[in-house]
């Protein structure tokens, strides 16, 4: 058990709440500087929004920034679902957040150390602490199960 355990359950909450609409299920949530408090929760919304940007992490990450009334959000984690892609890895960048935390790796898409590793390359002015593997079978499941469903023999 880890102190991520809790938000990454919020997270997937969301995740739950993004396969309901019908994506991929991937959730977010944006702790504030003191760890515990949750300032922001986001899902896949990409085929409710018809918007390719509504990733979970970006939903969150700009609710996070109405909630503070400012773009940058240090001291803030990041907790998600599923390995950050390269948008939401560099947008986890530009918005300055301390630390991101993850379950599940994404072998083709992640960002954070799988494909690539936007989020701790020293070329960029700002590296977020990673914490991965935060209920990863958990996670695995919601997106094996989801992808199962889709998947024809």
């Amino acid at each position: 058990m880890t102190r991520f355990d809790a938000p990454m359950r919020v997270a997937l909450e969301q995740a739950r709440l993004a396969q309901a609409g019908g994506d991929v299920p991937v959730g977010a949530v944006v702790l504030a500087p003191d760890g515990r408090t949750v300032l922001a929760r986001g899902h896949n919304q990409r085929e409710q929004r018809q918007d390719p940007t509504a990733h979970a992490e970006v939903v969150a990450l700009r609710d996070a920034a109405r909630a503070r009334g400012s773009w940058r959000l240090d001291g803030c984690t990041l907790v998600v679902t599923l390995e950050p892609c390269a948008m939401c890895a560099g947008a986890a960048v530009l918005a300055r957040v301390a630390r991101v935390v993850f379950a599940a790796d994404d072998p083709k898409a992640g960002a954070a150390g799988s494909l690539w590793d936007l989020l701790r390359d020293r070329r960029l002015n700002h590296r977020p602490e990673v914490v991965r593997g935060v209920l990863a079978e958990d996670a695995v499941a919601l997106l094996t199960g989801f992808f199962a469903t889709r998947r024809t023999v």
